[in-house]
Order: C-alpha cells, then sequence, then structure tokens
C-alpha cells in the first residue's frame, strides 16, 4: 500500500485494513477476517466514527466491573490481536489478568501464532511507557499477565466442535469476560455458564450485543483505548446497567445518520 497522507480523512481505517492484509498473509486470521471488518466498518460510518457518548458510558461500565471481579480474563481472536492487542495487554496488566486466545476458526498454528503476537506485544508494552496516572512498576505488571491458549482443556458448555475449547484457568474458571469482536453462540453460552460478558461490537442488533451483559458498541481500537484510560482512573461503577438502553441509543446514532444538517 502507498504513502497514505496525514490528512487523509479514513487514513485510520486504512491503515488498519493493511494491517489485517499483512497479518492474514503471516497466517494469523481466518479466510474470513476480512469480511468480519468490511461489515464493522459499515457500522462505524454510520455511528460517525467516533465514540459515542453511550458506548463511554459502556466502557466505564465494563472498566468497573472488570476491577471488582474476582478472576476476570479478556478473551481475543485474531482480528483483535492485530488491531488492539497492545492496549488490551495494558488492560490485563492494570487489571491483573490472563488473555486467553480464542477462535471460532481454531487451528494448533493459528493459536501459536498468535501467542508469538501477544509475546511481541506484551514485551514492546513492558518496554514502553506506563499509562497516564499509573504509579507502579509497569514492565512487572505487563510482564506477569498470563498469556493462554495452547494446551487448551476444559470446554464452553452449550457448544460443539473446536470453537467450545477454551482454558480451565481461563475463560472456563473466569466470573467476566472482555470478549471483543465476539460471536453471538458464544456470547450466549458464556451468559448461561453465569458469567458476565463484556463485548466490544458496532452491531448493536447482533446476537453478541443483545445477549451481552455490557455492549460498548464501538470500534475496538478506539473501545480498547478507551478503556485503558477508564481501568487505570478506577472509576465506580455507574449503578443499575441498562443494556438494552444503550443499544437503542447506539441505534438512535444510526437512525440519525442520514438525517440532513
Amino acid at each position: 500500500m502507498g504513502e497514505i497522507p496525514e490528512s487523509h480523512p479514513r487514513r485510520s481505517s486504512l491503515l488498519a485494513r493493511q494491517k489485517l492484509v499483512d497479518a492474514a498473509a503471516e497466517g494469523l486470521l481466518a479466510d474470513s477476517a476480512m469480511i468480519a471488518h468490511g461489515r464493522g466498518e459499515a457500522f462505524d460510518y454510520l455511528l460517525g466514527e467516533q465514540t459515542s457518548d453511550s458506548a463511554r458510558s459502556a466502557i466505564r461500565e465494563a472498566s468497573a466491573r472488570l476491577l471488582t471481579a474476582e478472576r476476570p480474563v479478556i478473551s481475543v481472536n485474531g482480528n483483535t490481536v492485530v488491531l488492539a492487542g497492545e492496549d488490551l495487554i495494558r488492560v490485563a496488566a492494570v487489571v491483573g489478568c490472563p488473555i486467553e486466545v480464542n477462535l471460532y476458526y481454531r487451528t494448533p498454528e493459528r493459536i501459536a501464532r498468535l501467542l508469538t503476537r501477544l509475546a511481541e506485544q506484551r514485551a514492546s508494552v513492558a518496554g514502553g511507557p506506563a499509562p497516564d496516572g499509573w504509579s507502579e512498576d509497569w514492565a512487572k505488571a505487563v510482564s506477569s499477565v498470563a498469556l493462554l491458549g495452547d494446551g487448551a482443556d476444559g470446554s464452553i458448555e452449550g457448544l460443539e466442535g473446536a470453537r467450545a475449547i477454551c482454558c480451565t484457568n481461563g475463560i472456563g474458571s473466569a466470573d467476566i469476560v472482555l470478549v471483543p469482536l465476539e460471536d453471538g453462540d458464544r456470547c450466549e453460552a458464556l451468559v448461561e455458564m453465569g458469567k458476565q460478558v463484556v463485548v466490544i461490537d458496532l452491531n448493536p442488533l447482533s446476537r453478541t450485543s443483545r445477549m451481552a451483559t455490557v455492549t460498548i458498541v464501538d470500534e475496538v481500537t478506539r473501545a480498547a483505548a478507551a478503556l485503558v484510560d477508564e481501568v487505570v482512573s478506577g472509576h465506580a461503577a455507574q449503578g443499575d446497567w441498562d443494556n438494552r438502553a444503550a443499544l437503542s441509543e447506539a441505534l438512535d446514532i444510526i437512525a440519525g445518520a442520514s438525517a440532513s444538517e
């Protein structure tokens, strides 16, 4: 891809696409990864390609729940690792939780490659600056983030095939799971197991969005970066969370996208 001018209005989107193209060539992604990304982009257009007030409220709620959970886990797939891996490592370092690679199209090779990429990202984050407001040993906190997925020995109840596979010391024993870019069946199964599920999904009408405990209707890189700030700030929960109301607010934004100014 040629150089994209800083002034290009869709520079971030084009750079994200290229990251996925490169990662697919390295064998990190499933063949359908670009389809999933394109579907999300379409919703992001309608949401104004910015984090809405309702998404920020969901991010704050998610942060509070992650910080107060006993066994939080962050579950990632290929697209998430490529687009937002470093910020999710920062979240995991602050919260003190593991990250588990959990794939819809699971192969040992992809699991291994994604764990290698996460390890590289973890080293980069550990060697970089701590988030604003963090006062403890940053390198130690980041280095302690466990990366799970290889040798998975558990199963998500209610699912069949490879996508049910999980780690018992990760998703299997979690009380809350942050699952960016999730699929609806797995989200529903996790909720049925009694777990809180926080998802990042640009489609407020998806089964994932409707089944989750807290849905952040936002693009994954923006949401992950904002979540870092929130977990460091340590804001308290906002009270009774109404996920349906949050989804309705996102739908109102989409409905008004074509309204004339």
